[in-house]
């Protein structure tokens, strides 16, 4: 006796107008869905992203403390540093070394006359345990200031060549 295989079922839809999709139009391109993945979701596929996705547009969490530094905008130094660019002077002028802030990290034992456009008040009584002096200089002149710092750098590159 020959034994036959069992034929399998044909599921390629030879010979079907639409394959399955129902009428022809619905499967042309990602233009019946309005786009694909989630292309409108805020436009045209709003109310089924609040129903079906609730929560996924909006902001939630937090911003971490280096993010909120960087986006600041003020570059900071340490007072423990600030010894070390001092290099033996008795003045430092933090705003011409590209900083705008002093903070209060770590401790400092040269007494130092310390000019920036913000200190942090723990900063401020440590230079002054130091026997140092604290200047505030205001943003506007210290702008002024970084302005003349590269015309004169600028000057100088041309003299040089």
């Amino acid at each position: 006796m020959v034994q036959r295989r069992k034929r399998k079922k044909n599921i390629k839809m030879r010979a079907s107008r639409t394959h399955g999709y129902g009428s022809h139009k619905k499967h042309r391109g990602a233009g019946s869905r309005g786009g694909r993945g989630m292309a409108g979701s805020k436009k045209h596929k709003k109310t089924w992203i609040m129903k079906y996705k609730p929560g996924h547009l909006g902001k939630q969490g937090f911003k971490s403390l280096q993010q909120r530094k960087l986006v600041s905008g003020k570059k900071a130094i340490n007072v423990r540093d600030l010894a070390k660019l001092s290099a033996g002077k008795k003045e430092l002028d933090v705003t011409q070394l590209g900083y705008d802030k002093v903070l209060g990290g770590g401790s400092i034992s040269v007494a130092l006359t310390v000019k920036a456009t913000y200190f942090t008040e723990s900063a401020r009584i440590k230079i002054e345990q130091a026997k140092g002096k604290v200047i505030v200089i205001s943003v506007e002149s210290a702008d002024v200031a970084k302005v003349v710092e590269t015309a004169d750098s600028a000057e100088k590159a041309k003299e040089t060549k």
